[in-house]
């Protein structure tokens, strides 16, 4: 919900989170804004549903990574687990067309600029509908895919190979963000924050203009995280995604659609509703060519489309997030207690082995490849082997493969391979198999931090400290959601969004990958910063 009382939350910054979301804070904070669900979407593979994983233990939900809206109010999702895109009118839902994606394609972002359809795969690939599906488009240049480009980056997908061609590098901060609108055209839009980083300014210009044609300002009761320009609607109204994240965990962080005034006043938030019951997606928010604000929630079998409500604010109000609590306890039921000796280390050994999980190149043997048809995972629309080696038989590849219930060092990886093991399984609601190699997301984080025994998400707590204040994460921490999954922090991005290290049968299409997330958005979801107790500064 939104606060407008700074008092209070200066108040009850101590207070327990239960006590704050269910004592007289609510009182004080306005009627939360009414959510409609657009399109209610069952889990399947049929024309009417959309692929989820359910989440099973140290695995999330893997459902549609992608919402976005067209210019005549198409709505798009990326249907990534059955290889597809869906649409659907927004003024009529209930119709529902599914595009399949071309071969070889296997995308984990979806835009809609300019009439175009952009999908992310290492890179914007363009789209365009043919029969029942879609196609690699001719035209992939100009105005539009630098918009693209730049659209891709607000959620992270803006990877650059480091010169030695080994390490992946964090992209440069955009000076400008460059957005297809609907009603304004190519707009570029420039973020900065004040002094204390509780006033956020962002001026807008027309491409390539040296003069802003609008300015909008907001301030916040706490720290604002990451701030990305959306769109400008048919009636002139902006529209800009930003975070807040307290310097204090305990008081929650927000995540919302700030609207403003075809003349530049700020007019309210659209709060994204963000639980940890909720999975991860990259691109959670789009907004209508009519400025209605939708945001894709996938939980346990099923993926509503949800309309946002709108709570107006006045001009110069402060933003806040009251504190609603995640339970980190309720959460962990720890699995293990205390930790084995190991020897000391530093945040450098711990990055280095995770970026050599990350970047490293090796053959897929005919034997680490396995059969065709390969053995299907019950439940759903996959096979075993990790979607970012398919067709790579006989090839390089880069990354280690994610394999749901396997640990072991990089060496130990390496010489398995190099023996010929089945690499990689991502069947996560089978039982694991003994006879594959690879490493899943807590194996991952747990040979980084130098331990010779896998601690699994529920068990992470028990060897490691929370980090209090969000803003202190160090490269080598990392990011844990008990039960579901866990990233090893690597650095804040220039524009402030956290880069991670993560082993992930969906959003790594199946390997060790670097990623990049809202801050907010991921401890809304119920990831907790956590520092390995053995870790030396």
């Amino acid at each position: 919900m939104i606060s407008r009382s700074l008092l209070l939350i200066l108040v009850l910054a101590l207070a327990p989170a239960r006590g704050f979301a269910q004592g007289g804070a609510q009182e004080n904070a306005p009627a939360a804004a009414r959510e409609t669900v657009l399109r209610a979407f069952p889990a399947g593979a049929g024309p009417q549903s959309v692929g989820v994983v359910d989440a099973s233990e140290d695995t999330e939900i893997d459902g549609p990574q992608a919402i976005s809206a067209a210019d005549d109010g198409t709505i798009y999702l990326l249907d990534q687990v059955n290889g597809r895109v869906l649409n659907f009118d927004a003024k009529a839902p209930e119709r529902t067309r599914s595009l399949a994606l071309p071969e070889g394609v296997e995308p984990t972002d979806l835009v809609v600029a300019q009439g175009a359809v952009y999908v992310w795969d290492g890179k914007p690939i363009a789209l365009e509908a043919k029969g029942g599906g879609l196609t690699r488009s001719l035209s992939e240049g100009g105005d539009d895919l630098e918009a693209a480009r730049s659209m891709f980056a607000q959620t992270g997908s803006q990877i650059e190979e480091s010169a030695d061609g080994r390490t992946r590098a964090i992209a440069p901060a955009r000076a400008r963000q460059l957005v297809a609108t609907r009603g304004r055209g190519m707009v570029e839009a420039a973020v900065s924050l004040e002094g204390d980083g509780k006033g956020a300014r962002l001026a807008l210009y027309e491409k390539g203009a040296q003069k802003a044609f609008a300015s909008l300002t907001m301030k916040a009761q706490a720290k604002f995280g990451s701030i990305e320009f959306l769109d400008v609607d048919r009636a002139g109204r902006m529209y800009a995604l930003a975070e807040i994240i307290p310097e204090f965990a305990g008081l929650g962080a927000a995540t919302f659609v700030a609207r403003f005034a075809p003349g530049g006043a700020f007019e309210g938030v659209y709060e994204l509703p963000l639980t940890p019951s909720l999975a991860l997606s990259r691109r959670f928010v789009t907004v209508s060519p009519d400025g209605e604000v939708f945001f894709l929630r996938t939980r346990k079998g099923v993926v509503d489309v949800i309309g946002v409500g709108f709570t107006p604010m006045k001009r110069g109000e402060a933003i806040a997030a009251r504190a609603a609590a995640v339970d980190y306890a309720a959460l962990a039921k720890l699995g293990k207690g205390a930790i084995a000796a190991v020897r000391p280390l530093t945040r450098a050994s711990v990055v280095e082995t995770g970026r050599a999980f990350e970047a490293f190149t090796w053959r897929v043997g005919p034997t680490s490849y396995g059969g065709d048809p390969d053995a299907p995972c019950s439940g759903f629309n996959r096979v075993r082997r990790p979607p970012y080696l398919a067709g790579r038989a006989g090839q390089e590849v880069r990354g280690v493969p994610y394999c749901w219930g396997c640990q072991g060092s990089l060496p130990q990886f390496a010489a398995r391979v190099a023996k010929g093991a089945l690499a990689g399984n991502v069947c996560t609601r089978d039982a694991p198999r003994r006879d594959v190699v690879g490493v899943d997301c807590s194996s991952f984080v747990s040979a980084a931090w130098g331990l010779s025994t896998h601690f699994t998400t529920l068990a992470i707590p028990s060897i490691t400290s929370q980090v209090s204040d969000p803003w202190e994460l160090k490269p080598g921490d990392a990011l844990n959601k008990p039960g579901s999954h866990v990233m090893l922090f690597m650095g804040f991005t220039p524009d402030r969004k956290a880069e991670v290290l993560e082993a992930s049968p969906g959003a790594c299409q199946g390997r060790v990958c670097r990623n990049v997330y809202p801050l907010a958005a991921l401890m809304q979801r119920g990831y907790e910063p956590r520092r390995f107790r053995a870790l030396a500064d």
